[in-house]
């Protein structure tokens, strides 16, 4: 069988930077097993799997490892697979997926995602990831992933961390979310997860779900400049609604080709 392969840089304006993503459309829905399997060969965080209905797009991520339940970098890449390869008719896009339908507008290159709030709560840091980290934070948060909050940009940027001891611990399928105030953003963040292949993901979308609350909590604002601070690097344009957030991104198409499944 051959299927189409898409690889995606989401969250930026450049190839070779953002976070890279692979969609596959399909023609409709192979096993599990397989599904995982090629997400093992693309090698990358994460791909995104697609089936187009009449009324709706059914959309699901894999790592390497496991399904994911949300993955925004592989929506915004869908959502730009869809527009710019695949001549999508609609500028709205509904995806069906295990985090309920999901919206994605496009808008002048730039895709707006709406997503549920996971606002975090205060939690006590495990002793793994304590010290794992060569710098403590202020203050432990939590929702579906650990939100460490720091002082300054300059914290997050130096921050380090032991893959060694982390991988002691199994958050599955949540991961640690450094952030502080931006020296020219908002906020920034860097994301890492335990006993996965990438330890710190590039730009990680899903976790602004809860970093959007608790920064529009903390600066008095809704509508918020994101950066997270990765080797690549990516920018998050943020709105806090309550209920929603809302997430909006550029894309680019670094690759297109075929996949052999026989």
């Amino acid at each position: 069988m051959q299927l189409d392969l898409y690889q995606i840089d989401a969250f930026t304006d450049k190839v070779f930077s953002g976070n890279p993503a692979c969609v596959v459309p399909l023609p409709y829905w192979l096993p599990d097993e397989l599904l995982l399997q090629i997400t093992q060969e693309n090698a990358v965080a994460e791909t995104a799997f697609f089936v187009v209905s009449e009324e709706h797009i059914k959309l699901r991520w894999f790592t390497p490892e496991i399904e994911m339940d949300l993955c925004e970098h592989a929506t915004l890449a869908t959502a730009h697979a869809l527009k710019s390869i695949l001549d999508y008719p609609k500028d709205e896009m509904i995806f069906n997926t295990a985090s309920g339908e999901l919206r994605v507008k496009a808008n002048g290159g730039r895709y707006t995602m709406d997503f549920p709030s996971r606002k975090p709560e205060p939690a006590l840091l495990p002793s793994v990831v304590a010290d794992s980290l060569n710098r403590h934070p202020q203050t432990v948060l939590k929702a579906r992933d650990y939100v460490l909050v720091y002082e300054r940009e300059e914290d997050i940027r130096n921050i380090r961390v032991s893959q060694q001891i982390l991988d002691q611990i199994n958050l599955d399928p949540g991961g640690v979310i450094v952030t502080a105030p931006g020296d020219h953003a908002d906020f920034v963040s860097r994301f890492f997860t335990p006993q996965a292949s990438i330890l710190e993901d590039p730009v990680t979308g899903s976790a602004h779900c809860s970093l959007i609350p608790y920064w529009a909590e903390v600066l008095g604002k809704t509508e918020m400049l994101a950066r997270q601070l990765s080797s690549r690097g990516g920018t998050l344009y943020c709105e806090d609604r309550g209920e929603r957030v809302l997430i909006s991104g550029q894309a680019r198409t670094y690759s297109t080709g075929i996949l052999h499944t026989e």
